[in-house]
């Protein structure tokens, strides 16, 4: 049985333009990169939170607001763990309350000396 060429081979073998139509096509899909539009930078904001935007607001909420709402917190999950019985879990939530407290006390210490200058 012989072997049949194929149309498409014959064509471009006896076509030398159509051979160089396709390989110059071929070669700049792969080698030429597009020229893509460049991005248009964002435009700058700056931001909210400045060092003199800090000093003009005051702080919002007091100490004692602060220290209550942590009480506040911890007397609901002290409350439940005595309700189980867990005397573990009440021994680990007292120390992270007073744990706790003293951080935010020197956080707030910290806060109302920068509120003084």
């Amino acid at each position: 049985m012989p072997v049949r060429p194929r149309l498409g081979s014959i064509a471009m073998a006896n076509n030398p333009d159509a051979r160089r139509k396709f390989l110059d096509a071929a070669s700049k899909y792969l080698l030429e990169t597009p020229k893509k539009a460049v991005p248009e930078p964002a435009p700058f904001v700056p931001p909210r939170l400045t060092f003199s935007a800090l000093k003009e607001i005051p702080m919002s909420r007091s100490r004692d607001r602060i220290l209550a709402n942590l009480e506040e917190m911890y007397t609901e999950a002290f409350r439940r763990a005595k309700e189980t019985g867990d005397e573990a879990q009440m021994a680990s939530l007292d120390f992270a309350y007073r744990r706790e407290q003293l951080y935010f006390e020197i956080l707030l210490d910290v806060r109302d000396a920068v509120e003084r200058r």
